[in-house]
């Protein structure tokens, strides 16, 4: 039978250990054009995906914490995440083509993965097709992480001493934030609003960069009767939409954009976006998967289609490096 996976819980259970990415990638597609990080080591990690376990803290000190966190990184005390020292030798190098980097901070849904776990892949790692070679994306997004788990592990700090003025900042959070079983990663809809507006979007303002806040995308949960995706985490995606507004910067409504895509595609094509093989299909998943969170590379292409379609009309420089005859769909 295939493997089930409905909800994140790190890499699959048939995998030993999980490498966080180094590396950058500018647009046009061209994966030749990848920047490594040289310093930058690959971690493994576990089975969880999950290898930095800070102590737990409460929910008075939570605040103190974060600020403390990102002053201390702020000061030099970094990550060693894709992106950084990459980002800074960009912007020195002689001739170098690009001329902002768009950030992402997610979960396992737009992070990229290794090889080993071909064909399973994140809307982050495939959105560089979709940009000129004037652009170039630092995807930091990492599975397991809530919106407050992502600050608590130095993340967002680490970004915030790369980026620069005219950069770009996406951040897409709530798979995690909703999974109440889990203190280390539940943030409440209240809390997840706020760390996007004083950590992601007033912080990322302040270095001169421009955040995009991009609502929760879907998953594969539908109403059997008629066919229509439901929204998924509809509390964070409300909570992102309402920020977005109240601090004026723009929205990337992937939840919406994906709900509508999915819907329109049909509940059984919508296996071939998702993580559903069938055994024997793949080398990588010998047994199969049935997963409705995660996406095969097709689906992950079509959700950074629909990330890029959306930024093309925000009215932003970046919005002119989106490359046009990109944004139709292959589906």
């Amino acid at each position: 039978m295939a493997e089930i996976r409905e909800t994140y819980e790190g890499p699959p259970d048939n995998k030993n250990s999980y490498t966080a990415p180094c590396n950058l990638f500018t647009g046009g597609g061209d994966k030749s054009s990848t920047l490594s990080t040289p310093h930058c080591q690959e971690r493994q990690m576990g089975p969880s995906g999950d290898n930095d376990n800070p102590a737990p803290i409460t929910a008075p000190s939570r605040r103190r914490f974060l600020v403390g966190t990102a002053a201390a990184l702020g000061a030099g005390a970094g990550l060693c995440l894709p992106g950084t020292a990459a980002a800074q030798s960009r912007r020195t190098a002689a001739g170098a083509a690009a001329t902002a980097t768009v950030y992402i901070a997610g979960d396992s849904t737009a992070q990229t993965y290794r090889a080993g776990y071909y064909p399973e892949a994140g809307w982050g790692q495939t959105l560089p097709g979709f940009f000129t070679q004037n652009i170039t994306i630092a995807n930091h997004a990492i599975g397991g992480r809530s919106s407050r788990s992502f600050i608590e592990q130095g993340r967002l700090a680490a970004i915030h001493q790369a980026i620069r003025p005219g950069d770009y900042l996406c951040v897409q959070f709530g798979h995690n934030d909703a999974t109440v079983s889990n203190p280390d990663r539940y943030t409440s809809p209240a809390d997840y609003k706020e760390y996007l507006r004083n950590d992601y979007i007033r912080a990322t303002r302040a270095r001169g960069a421009t955040p995009i806040v991009v609502t929760p995308v879907s998953r594969r949960s539908y109403n059997a009767s008629t066919g229509e995706f439901n929204v998924s985490f509809p509390a964070y995606v409300n909570a992102a939409r309402a920020v977005a507004a109240e601090e004026r910067v723009p929205l990337v409504d992937l939840s919406e954009l994906s709900r509508v895509f999915l819907t329109r595609l049909g509940v059984e094509q919508s296996k071939g976006i998702f993580l559903w093989l069938a055994p024997g299909q793949y080398p990588n998943f010998p047994n199969g998967v049935q997963d409705n969170t995660h996406f095969q590379l097709k689906g992950a292409t079509e959700m950074s289609r629909l990330v890029a379609r959306a930024v093309s009309g925000l009215g932003l420089p970046l919005s002119g490096e989106v490359i046009p005859a990109r944004q139709g769909s292959s589906v």
